[in-house]
């Protein structure tokens, strides 16, 4: 029987997990999805997601793909995985895709959410950020992050990495909401370079504690240097993968 490609929608809390990629000596997401797939399947099957979410991280729409010679439908690919796995990794959903289809490189947009509290609350901790003795306003914020939308070098707002020169993202959306406990980040954008949502979060906070303008926030922005002292990182409990879009060839959103 040939092989058939199968990609999964994946939501999963992060915070008992060393974050999506394998890694020795601890229990990650990848790892454990495909400790699932051995007992489905008892084939050795390795699985590539959309983005390697960090440590801590969380996520409501990860997507993934793996290639399988079996029967099984996608629904009951769910099932059986679902059975398999402990309740903080669910399977949403499992579909055939066409063998070109990629979790990586075929999407076309990511979304994320960051969740930034007001205070210490300490059931809430592993899944919100909080920045201590930040004085936040929503105004302010929502004013600082009109610069950073479009098309940019985002290099100060991610981690110096050599093997990926291309660091230009369209930020298309960067919205801010606050609630009475905490404020809500909504980052849409062809692509996000490692940890920027969490330090363009945490900037938009520090310049906002700071009492910083947008030229100021404009001239990080184009110095394009990941050793930024004004670019904070937000803590990764706050942090969420929210959906992955690909072309509507692979009817999967």
């Amino acid at each position: 029987m040939d092989k058939r490609r199968i990609a999964l929608k994946i939501a999963y809390d992060g915070s008992p997990y060393c974050g999506w990629q394998v890694q020795p000596h601890c229990k990650s997401i990848q790892s454990t999805i495909e400790k699932a797939l051995y007992r489905m399947t008892d084939e050795i099957i390795g699985i590539t997601c959309a983005g390697r979410t960090d440590s801590g991280v969380h996520a409501t729409g990860q997507y993934a793909h793996f290639d399988y010679e079996g029967r099984m439908t996608p629904y009951q690919m769910t099932k059986a995985l679902n059975r398999l796995l402990d309740y903080d990794i669910r399977i949403v959903g499992a579909w055939d895709v066409p063998p070109d289809f990629h979790a990586r490189y075929k999407a076309y947009e990511r979304q994320y959410s960051y969740l930034l509290a007001k205070e210490i609350i300490p059931f809430q901790r592993l899944y919100m950020g909080y920045l201590i003795n930040q004085r936040l306003e929503l105004s302010r914020m929502q004013e600082l992050a009109t610069v950073l939308l479009g098309s940019h070098d985002f290099s100060s707002f991610a981690v110096a990495n050599p093997e990926i020169p291309n660091r230009i993202c369209d930020l298309k959306e960067l919205s801010i909401t606050e609630t009475e406990s905490h404020y809500v980040f909504c980052l849409r954008a062809d692509r996000f370079l490692h940890n920027m949502v969490r330090r363009i979060v945490g900037s938009l906070a520090n310049l906002c504690t700071k009492s910083l303008d947008k030229d100021t926030l404009s001239r990080i922005l184009t110095e394009a240097d990941p050793k930024q002292t004004m670019v904070v990182p937000a803590p990764a409990a706050g942090l969420y993968l929210t959906n992955v879009l690909y072309p509507d060839i692979y009817q999967l959103n």
